[in-house]
């Protein structure tokens, strides 16, 4: 995987749901995750015994898209192959979907849950085709080569296959310079691409691990408490002895961020 060498990497992401079960049904149907534990209030799934979603439900919980929080979990698959396998399988559902594109270091689509959580699923290009400028890699915009992708496909999509995970969280802000300050100053991610309305943030060369954007949420404070989408996500860290592991942070607008060790 192209995140698996970063001293920091995501790991699980928590929402916050309406309706569990709709959601839960969603993720397995479309997605192609399992569950994994459940209980009264909330369902985690993912693939294998590998935790990728937390859902939590709320039934007084209300949707508010413009609140920061998240824009899209983006699930990075092992290779092309899948991600053709999963389009087919996308298109044979009828899956309503947003938007395709290729970044040149990575081939996307992007679709919403039923409760209009964000996603992408997407797959990496080796990274001796990426792009750089100074050194960083430079994702481009270009059109989606939907049809080859698709014909790469060897076997019916049945799931999310092994060595899926979750490759980036995307975020809606409410101003870049407090999410500059939050996640490269207090967390140490470094930033790789930047614009007036959203920066991208990794760790270990990798294209991004988190962005934040205030496309939809411009001057946004704290997220409402009971308000569906993002409640946390995980970061993994490979520095098993590092102040970091075992710590949960609270980004400006209510997200807790956990590190935990990869052992």
């Amino acid at each position: 995987m192209a995140t698996s060498d970063a001293p920091l990497s995501i790991g699980a992401v928590t929402l916050r749901a309406k309706d569990r079960s709709t959601l839960a049904s969603y993720y397995e149907s479309v997605i192609g995750l399992n569950v994994i534990t459940q209980d009264a209030e909330s369902i985690s799934m993912g693939v294998g015994d590998n935790v990728l979603l937390n859902l939590q439900e709320d039934r007084s919980a209300k949707i508010r898209p413009t609140e920061a929080g998240l824009y899209h979990t983006a699930f990075l698959l092992p290779e092309r192959k899948h991600l053709g396998s999963w389009m087919r399988h996308a298109a044979d559902s009828r899956v309503p979907i947003d938007g395709a594109s290729d970044h040149g270091v990575s081939e996307a689509v992007y679709l919403q849950d039923p409760e209009g959580n964000g996603i992408e699923v997407y797959v990496d290009r080796d990274r001796t085709q990426w792009a750089y400028d100074s050194e960083k890699p430079k994702p481009t915009m270009s059109r989606l080569d939907a049809e080859g992708l698709m014909n790469l496909a060897d076997k019916p999509w049945q799931s999310a296959p092994d060595g899926t995970v979750v490759g980036h969280v995307h975020l809606q802000v409410g101003n870049i310079e407090d999410s500059n300050a939050f996640y490269i100053d207090e967390i140490g991610f470094s930033i790789v691409n930047e614009m007036s309305n959203a920066s991208f943030y990794s760790t270990g060369g990798y294209h991004h691990h988190i962005a934040g954007n205030t496309w939809r949420s411009q001057n946004a404070g704290k997220r409402s408490p009971d308000s569906t989408g993002l409640v946390q996500f995980e970061l993994l860290t490979t520095d098993v002895d590092g102040d970091m592991a075992g710590k949960t942070y609270t980004d400006p607008w209510g997200t807790l961020v956990q590190v935990n060790a990869i052992h």
